[in-house]
């Protein structure tokens, strides 16, 4: 029964949003058309260069620190909840050695507790996550110029396909808000996957990434200006067999008041403007390979010819602009910041008390 309410939702979906989608009334002529699509490519690319040159987007966007990690891997397991990680903690390296003459290093001090976990390190060690393992004389120079604020955790881990973790967190440079980093992710061996990330940056500039598994799928990926979207793409696919997407089912790409709308069923790929089809446009998806998460920020690119006959792709309309937007597509699935920072602060902070 779940199963199938699920399909029914999907399928109730995917009628509003083709019957919310009028043919006539809106139409615009060639060079309005051109103008709208314009206009959402120039507002995403000013988005993008102030958020790329934000301090929050390299420190939220870390990349692998490196450390492989099996994802059969089902010995580790491990519950850390907010109330025994709280306090406000400062990057304060000190060295012992055990009776085998191994160092052991205590990374964090408390300072002082809270109702919330607050780190204070260098801005420098976040930067390079590696650098947070290991211990140079010279690192007692270092400022505390970075904090994270953690108002929320909850990190229970059985293995890669059970556990469920949640992480709501402030960042600060020298004492300055600099962004939000939230995760939701739920992972169950019977009930699937339920999983969201966002990264807040200043001037309301949000980026966030969802997915939902069932017999319907659903994925979704955003850039926001507070409640407007600027870019955004949603694919929904139903199941097929075990693998994590299934058959594409609908594929729904925004810029602006833009929608590039792509209907697995009919084989009709259309173009609308505030929810206005316009026909005079014709709208080719090219998939360069085949890809489960069909996606501009993979494989995928759509190519638009106008009714004069001139030819573009969304890649060529966003320009320089895709590689960052890949990379923040990239980062929201894997949150690098979050293992490999924030969490390694908080088993630092766990296994000092434990």
């Amino acid at each position: 029964m779940k199963k199938q309410g699920r399909i029914l939702i999907g399928t109730v979906l995917f009628a509003a949003l083709l019957s919310g989608c009028t043919k006539n009334d809106g139409l615009l002529d060639n060079a309005s058309l051109k103008m709208a699509i314009d206009q959402g490519a120039i507002n995403l690319n000013s988005a993008m260069g102030k958020i790329t040159t934000s301090q929050a987007y390299s420190i939220l966007t870390v990349n692998d620190d490196g450390t492989s990690k099996s994802e059969s891997e089902t010995a580790y397991r491990v519950y850390i909840p907010l109330d025994l990680v709280k306090g406000v903690y400062d990057y304060k390296p000190v060295t012992s050695f055990n009776r085998w003459g191994i160092s052991l290093i205590k990374y964090f001090s408390k300072s002082s507790d809270d109702n919330m976990m607050i780190v204070n390190m260098p801005l420098k060690k976040v930067k390079n996550p590696r650098s947070l393992r290991s211990y140079n004389p010279s690192d007692t120079l270092l400022t505390n110029n970075f904090s994270i604020s953690v108002s929320d955790y909850h990190n229970n881990y059985n293995s890669y396909h059970d556990y469920d973790y949640i992480l709501s967190s402030d960042i600060s440079i020298d004492n300055a808000l600099a962004g939000k980093l939230n995760i939701k992710s739920i992972v169950s061996p019977t009930e699937g996957t339920d999983y969201a990330s966002q990264y807040a940056f200043t001037e309301s500039y949000t980026a966030n990434y969802s997915y939902e598994s069932g017999d319907t799928t659903r994925s979704g990926f955003s850039i926001m200006d507070g409640d407007n979207t600027l870019y955004s793409e949603e694919l929904l696919t139903i199941k097929n067999d075990t693998a994590r997407f299934g058959r594409e089912h609908l594929y729904t790409l925004t810029i602006g008041d833009v929608q590039i709308i792509k209907n697995s069923l009919t084989r009709e790929v259309k173009i609308a403007v505030d929810g206005v089809i316009q026909d005079q446009a014709i709208v080719t998806v090219i998939d360069k390979e085949a890809d489960p998460e069909a996606s501009v920020c993979r494989k995928r690119d759509i190519q638009i010819t106008f009714e004069d006959g001139t030819v573009t792709t969304v890649s060529a309309l966003i320009g320089e602009s895709i590689d960052d937007i890949k990379t923040l597509f990239d980062s929201l699935h894997k949150v690098y910041f979050a293992a490999y920072i924030v969490d390694w602060i908080a088993y630092d902070i766990y296994y000092q008390r434990n």
